[in-house]
């Protein structure tokens, strides 16, 4: 049994037709040199007779130099009522110049009969003929066998002839896609180790789709069986219910079953990688997300948190830092002294259990999060807490009063928002007036205007996203319009992004509070950076 498993990326062709999944030319040219980085063996760049987009990215891409991957052209068996040498979709396969074509090819004789509108003795020729035309042409040839378990399930026999005939033709691996997606894990085992008995001396791959939410276990179980080439994309994206996703496979190959599928060390890569191309793909990151999710390694129970202080593995799976993501731990009405004792230690705060301030601070938040507040996900707001409850974040201004106007001025006109914001900075008043697109950029654009005299550097800063959520009613509160909301306020500078929040019955109110703890948390953050440096230089 061989130990290294050849990882097929098909991202950029199955991954875009997902319904939220959309990328440029120049986009695939960026998460090419992201895939090839991190180690990726075979790259499915897209379908040239498809779309202009992937015509011009075989173009460009010709420009690139890779380091580890293969970038791969995908295309169908030829028309039935032509030959591969008058067909155009094979002419524009090989005018891409790949070195890699994928075809793929009718093994499901309802697909045959139905969708192709041809005989099965015919589609028999077209897989052949289709394969042998592109051999002399390549240098690594595949054929994706699709729908070929329910095909076997429905014919074993036409299935199994079908891949003979990808065999003889030269193909140097036969792809079995759960097209569909609805095979069990056992049905894949069962056919796959049938296959593999009948094709001994084979590469075989693994092709899975997600719509039973096993893709992931089908594609391991494949290997178990004998795969030896496994396709997916990266976060699982793709059609209906997304492709296996390799962002499982990978760790589970390598970690969990003892095989190589990257290069050394280039499993660490696998995060970064994965949130980059969420990035460019323009979709949040799933956050619980197995192995590469922001909430893979967080925990929130003091219990939990207690136990992984002394020894990591009794609440994790593998170390976080193996795929590249890292331990967090949050706050929240479940938090212990543990918790707190952590992140004080990961801003480095040397705290004691039982200490008078980890006390006040964990009273301190648990009655915050009665009322609304997570910590948990506005971890700014967290931080400046544990700094003015140990009195190291000064006072950077004080409010005096703010008033938030919100008019229209006829039917059909757009709304605006004025605010006014009166502070005080030592002893000098600031009253400051300024329109927004809404009250809460309203308030911002005011608050700025009072604040930047005194502290320039805010101009760095900008507002990147903005969440309400009304909460559900304690058993005081009123429901519905009355009920309290939370307003989430994600901030940055050239440097990062934080999180911070507010809670109020009122939006306004607690929009304000994020949008200053916002504010503030970045004048903390420039103040800790000054401190740091001048301790530097006296170091020096």
């Amino acid at each position: 049994m061989t130990s290294k498993i050849t990882v097929y990326d098909t991202t950029l062709r199955d991954g875009t037709q997902a319904e939220d999944v959309h990328f440029s030319t120049e986009d695939k040219i960026r998460v090419t040199q992201k895939l090839d980085d991190l180690g990726i063996d075979f790259i499915e760049g897209g379908w040239p007779s498809s779309n202009p987009t992937d015509e011009l990215y075989f173009q460009e891409i010709k420009h690139y130099s890779l380091k580890n991957a293969v970038v791969t052209a995908f295309g169908s068996t030829h028309n039935p009522k032509a030959t591969p040498e008058n067909d155009q979709h094979f002419n524009l396969l090989l005018r891409a110049a790949a070195s890699a074509v994928t075809l793929f090819g009718k093994t499901w004789t309802i697909h045959v009969q139905e969708a192709l509108r041809t005989t099965l003795e015919r589609n028999l020729e077209l897989i052949h003929d289709s394969l042998a035309y592109l051999r002399p042409h390549v240098r690594h040839l595949f054929f994706d066998a699709e729908h070929f378990f329910d095909g076997f399930k429905d014919d074993p026999d036409y299935a199994l002839s079908c891949l003979h005939q990808a065999k003889a033709a030269g193909a140097d691996a036969l792809v079995l896609c759960d097209t569909n997606g609805g095979s069990m894990t056992s049905e894949v085992r069962d056919i796959f180790t049938r296959v593999a008995q009948e094709f001994p001396d084979t590469h075989l791959g693994i092709h899975a789709h997600n719509d039973s939410e096993l893709a992931v276990a089908n594609s391991l179980e494949a290997v178990r069986a004998g795969a030896t080439h496994v396709q997916g994309t990266i976060n699982g994206v793709g059609e209906r219910c997304g492709n296996a996703n390799l962002c499982s496979i990978l760790p589970s190959l390598e970690l969990k079953m003892g095989y190589t599928a990257l290069p050394q060390n280039h499993l660490e890569r696998l995060t970064p990688a994965a949130h980059y191309i969420s990035e460019v793909a323009n979709i949040r990151p799933f956050a619980r997300q197995p192995f590469v999710g922001r909430a893979a390694f967080a925990h929130k129970g003091g219990v939990h948190v207690s136990a992984i202080r002394r020894n990591p593995k009794t609440y994790e799976h593998i170390p976080p830092e193996s795929v590249g993501n890292k331990q967090r731990v949050l706050l929240s009405d479940l938090a212990g002294q543990s918790n707190i004792l952590f992140k004080a230690k990961q801003y480095g705060i040397p705290l004691e259990k039982d200490d008078p301030f980890v006390l006040e601070l964990l009273n301190k938040i648990k009655t915050l999060e009665s009322k609304g507040f997570e910590f948990s996900v506005a971890e700014a707001s967290f931080e400046l807490l544990l700094n003015r409850t140990l009195g190291r974040a000064r006072r950077y201004y004080s409010l005096l009063g703010f008033r938030v106007m919100d008019a229209k001025n006829q039917e059909n006109g757009e709304p605006f928002s004025e605010a006014t914001v009166m502070i005080q900075v030592g002893g000098e008043v600031e009253h400051t007036a300024a329109t927004g697109r809404g009250p809460v950029n309203a308030l911002d654009n005011a608050l700025r205007k009072g604040l930047e005299k005194f502290y320039p550097k805010l101009h760095e800063m900008s507002l990147l996203d903005f969440k309400v959520r009304v909460l559900s009613p304690n058993l005081n509160d009123a429901p519905g319009t009355a009920s309290r909301v939370r307003v989430l306020i994600e901030s940055g500078d050239h440097k990062c992004r934080w999180m911070t929040m507010g809670v109020s019955f009122n939006i306004i109110e607690a929009s304000w509070q994020a949008l200053v703890d916002s504010v503030n948390y970045k004048l903390f953050k420039d103040d800790q950076e000054k401190l740091a440096r001048l301790q530097a230089q006296e170091n020096a």
